[in-house]
């Protein structure tokens, strides 16, 4: 049976923190600042814990190997 690969665009997105939570940046910073808030701007810095479940689901799928 082969090793299985890391999916390279989450290893890019996502990282794990010391006690195995998914940190990742929020959405909606990419393009289009001139139309959102200041509020939401401010608020979409740096980077987030995601929920329980969903970082599992990406440790599972995606960071399998890392």
């Amino acid at each position: 049976m082969p090793k299985l690969k890391t999916h390279s665009g989450s290893k890019k997105r996502f990282k794990l923190t010391a006690t195995g939570k998914v940190k990742a940046q929020h959405a909606g910073k990419r393009h289009g600042m001139r139309k959102r808030p200041q509020q939401m701007k401010r608020d979409a810095r740096g980077t987030k814990v995601l929920f329980k479940t969903d970082g599992d689901n990406v440790v599972r799928h995606f960071l399998r190997n890392s």
